[in-house]
């Protein structure tokens, strides 16, 4: 097992900053990482998402929605080919601090190819701070 994450601090309240992150269709307008995705923030939903790593190959992915807590959490498992081969588990905790919000957007690995794709793990902790970054500056315009 492998974890990442990169936090951010915005100032919105958590349901700004959950509306932006769970608009799907506008993706494309400030998101620099997902930079495509459809589907709706409800459990149980299969998300289209498609991802541009900085330096790689674009990749979609059809994670499910494991969680969908309005201003407060956004949860889903993406699996390559099978269960138990590569599994990522997203996560984008908010959470309200004073006047605004604090995002931790994390991502648990699991499974066989973890440990032979370790730099490709590690180089997503900085598409994860682009993807931050991107997500304070809309929320806060």
């Amino acid at each position: 097992m492998r974890e990442i994450s990169a936090a951010v601090d915005i100032k919105a309240k958590p349901e700004r900053v959950w509306e932006v992150l769970t608009d799907f269709a506008r993706y494309p307008e400030w998101n620099p990482f997902i930079r495509e995705a459809s589907g709706a923030a409800r459990v149980g939903e299969t998300l289209t998402l498609r991802m541009f790593p900085e330096g790689g190959r674009p990749m979609t992915f059809k994670p499910k929605v494991l969680v969908a807590e309005e201003g407060a959490e956004l949860r889903w498992i993406g699996r390559l080919i099978l269960p138990g081969i590569f599994d990522g588990e997203h996560r984008f905790a908010l959470s309200a601090q004073g006047d605004g919000t604090r995002v931790v957007q994390s991502e648990k690995f699991t499974g066989l190819l973890v440990p032979l794709l370790g730099k490709t793990i590690d180089g997503t902790v900085e598409n994860f701070r682009r993807l931050n970054s991107a997500l304070k500056d809309t929320a806060e315009s």
